[in-house]
């Protein structure tokens, strides 16, 4: 009942979404030190805030903010860790001193495992028309946050996982062979829509889009990078630390011109789901209703099910 609450306060609450606000120009523009603290120094001013399932730790000095998942056993994507996660950012977005956020899991050996099943199968369409609008909502903030936003991604990310890390301006993943990434929607019978394809071809190009949207693909680390799904490989011990590199190379531009450079970029791609938002939502409800689409999904749950036992 909270979170469906919450995701009806976003839905409902007249809040401009962060793609069609002004970029945050006021916000402090000076070269940051490092998000990561160095030792002997003492510690930074820090801000945090946790949800039932994300855990947000602004670093005010830097101006970096830390956002990790930890919704066991595999940081599903529900209706409430989705409305959790909105709400993070739009918390983030709206704190001057808050410039960029690395987003990690603070579960082993997952990033995220995408949208969660169990929301689309077997619930009333109401039900699907509210998380499917929570799915929405969370990209168009992400993917049109002003803030710079890099994927710390440490474990596999398939699917709506996969999604989030590709809003992000930069991908690194551990190296580790067993993690794969990629939108594999097609492996259950269910049709990525467009906004997902368009994210899809900004960062790896048509191409390899196509190919990998069709056949369901999820990428060993080593072939995402050579993909260009991901911009880097790293040990896994040394995630963290490359995350925070990047992210001090990034703030060393001037924001406004980053922000302004980020929205050319994006902005066409956003603007169409804007535009057709009611529609995408009823071309969800109208086909995870189908008793096929039903079929596929409760399959793929016991699937799943046996799988744990």
């Amino acid at each position: 009942m909270a979170a469906a609450a919450l995701a009806r306060r976003i839905g409902r609450s007249g809040v401009l979404p962060l793609c069609c606000r002004l970029p945050a120009w006021d916000r402090a523009s000076r070269p940051p030190p490092s998000p990561l603290q160095p030792p002997g120094l003492p510690l930074a001013p820090c801000r945090s805030f946790s949800n039932n399932k994300i855990q947000v730790e602004l670093n005010e000095s830097s101006g970096v903010a830390m956002m990790k998942f930890k919704s066991p056993p595999v940081n599903s994507l529900s209706l409430e860790f989705l409305t959790e996660f909105s709400i993070s950012l739009e918390k983030l977005e709206n704190n001057r001193a808050c410039r960029g956020v690395i987003i990690t899991s603070a579960l082993p050996k997952v990033f995220s495992s995408g949208l969660d099943i169990t929301e689309m199968c077997g619930k009333s369409m109401e039900h699907y028309t509210e998380f499917w609008r929570a799915v929405q909502e969370m990209w168009l903030r992400l993917y049109g946050s002003n803030m710079v936003t890099v994927a710390a991604v440490n474990g596999s990310s398939p699917a709506g996982g996969c999604l989030v890390a590709l809003s992000c301006d930069y991908r690194i993943m551990a190296e580790n062979p067993k993690f794969s990434i990629g939108l594999n929607e097609a492996q259950l019978g269910i049709v990525a829509p467009f906004w997902f394809k368009d994210t899809f071809v900004n960062v790896v190009g048509h191409r390899v889009a196509e190919r990998s949207l069709q056949l369901g693909s999820l990428h060993p680390a080593p072939e995402a990078l050579k993909l260009g799904l991901v911009d880097e490989l790293v040990p896994e011990e040394k995630l963290m630390e490359k995350a925070a590199a990047v992210m001090a190379q990034w703030l060393a531009l001037p924001d406004h011109a980053r922000q302004l450079t980020k929205t050319m970029m994006r902005k066409a791609v956003l603007d169409r789901l804007v535009a057709h938002r009611e529609e995408d939502i009823k071309n969800f409800v109208s086909f995870v209703s189908k008793e096929s689409i039903q079929k596929s999904l409760r399959m793929y749950m016991e699937m799943l099910k046996k799988r744990k036992s």
